[in-house]
């Protein structure tokens, strides 16, 4: 029955939206909340607890896609860009918040660790603009491996803001070098296992000659790396996108079982998104005060200067320097995640932070899509009447 709300759910509030003229995602997210626990309390926060499957499963695909677009060919013609314009729109937004912050009056390791939680993107919501619009050019691109490269930079800038602030109130011995490194180690173990695990999706496909048992060994292999990097403790979104990456490059049938998963993924996607509207809580709004309006407003504000400064002095496109910094405005679980890891650290400034990060969520979420959608337009990749 919860299945059934969940995609009465989002087929009804697309409908809506599109009259809006705003991305089927908005309506997807707005429905959630509004049969969520939040207003009319169909679902309930227990429900959408238990449904949490549904979220690792449609993460594991959007992982698994992102991943596929990750190709030699494209690197060898773009080169560097992605990966630094990447690294500064990450840390460029954790430096601006932690030092709104520190403005606001906020103490230096409350402030580090939830500047830190500003790098986080989430790619959920912008692969599905690009999805629904068939958008295409360079800022697209861009915005593919940015939002992919990002979760790695968004650990690594974590970790480290992490150790400082660990050292600064912890009153035991903390090894600042065991901190910062171990993020990374992560990311090499979650790289190092997907790119393993994408070879051997490669050798498989050989066993297997129709289409039919082809999306399956897909569908067995998305779902056994995202439990193994449960397993392993590494980002699921990371060692999935590894997956894929690999595949893509060593199968020259690639293309071909990537839309044989596109053909199952819609009812996954949009049961996903209702979800995550119906965890969104609005009783957290009035709770955020000055340190919630620094955040949401000085981390849009570092993400458009970070990614504008990283295309420039990579010397991209002028489209991509103007308009690939407001498609990185979403934020979700990622950053959720960090929060608990978050909560060890400071165990003071949980709440806060924990209330912050939410809220932000639930902004970022409902207007990021539809701002998505707008500069993809801006940047002439969305065909007119689509």
């Amino acid at each position: 029955m919860s299945f059934a709300v969940l995609l009465f759910s989002g087929l009804l509030f697309a409908k809506i939206i599109r009259y809006f003229k705003l991305p089927d995602v908005t309506g997807y997210l707005i429905g959630g909340l509004i049969i969520g626990p939040s207003v009319l309390g169909l679902l309930s926060a227990d429900a959408v607890t238990q449904l949490s499957l549904v979220s690792d499963v449609a993460l594991g695909f959007i992982a698994f896609s992102i991943g596929s677009e990750f190709k030699l060919e494209y690197f060898k013609r773009v080169g560097m860009t992605p990966i630094v314009i990447a690294i500064f729109e990450s840390f460029v937004a954790v430096i601006f918040v932690t030092l709104g912050l520190l403005c606001a009056g906020q103490t230096l390791p409350f402030s580090l660790v939830l500047g830190a939680i500003a790098a986080a993107t989430a790619p959920a919501a912008t692969i599905m603009v690009i999805k629904q619009y068939r958008a295409r050019g360079p800022v697209t691109e861009t915005l593919l491996s940015v939002v992919a490269i990002d979760d790695a930079t968004a650990l690594i800038a974590f970790g480290i803001s992490v150790a400082v602030a660990q050292t600064l109130t912890s009153t035991a011995e903390v090894s600042l070098l065991t901190s910062i490194l171990k993020p990374i180690l992560e990311i090499v173990v979650a790289l190092a296992a997907g790119g393993a695990l994408g070879a051997v999706l490669t050798l498989l496909l050989r066993l297997f000659r129709t289409r039919a048992n082809r999306m399956v060994l897909a569908i067995a292999m998305v779902l056994f790396t995202a439990a193994a990097a449960n397993r392993l403790h590494v980002s699921a979104l990371l060692m999935t996108m590894a997956m894929g990456a690999v595949f893509a490059n060593l199968c020259k049938n690639s293309s071909e079982i990537m839309s044989l998963c596109d053909d199952i993924t819609p009812p996954i996607f949009m049961m996903f998104f209702v979800l995550s509207g119906a965890g969104l809580n609005l009783s957290i709004l009035p709770s955020i005060g000055l340190v919630g309006v620094v955040y949401v407003i000085v981390r849009v504000i570092g993400k458009m200067c970070g990614a504008w400064f990283g295309a420039y002095i990579m010397k991209a496109e002028s489209n991509v320097r103007r308009w690939l910094g407001p498609a990185l405005i979403p934020q979700a679980g990622v950053a959720i995640g960090l929060t608990v890891v978050a909560q060890q650290v400071v165990p003071q400034y949980a709440e806060v932070i924990r209330a912050v990060v939410l809220c932000g969520t639930l902004i970022y979420e409902l207007v990021g899509p539809g701002i998505a959608k707008w500069t993809l337009q801006k940047a002439g990749e969305i065909e007119q009447g689509i």
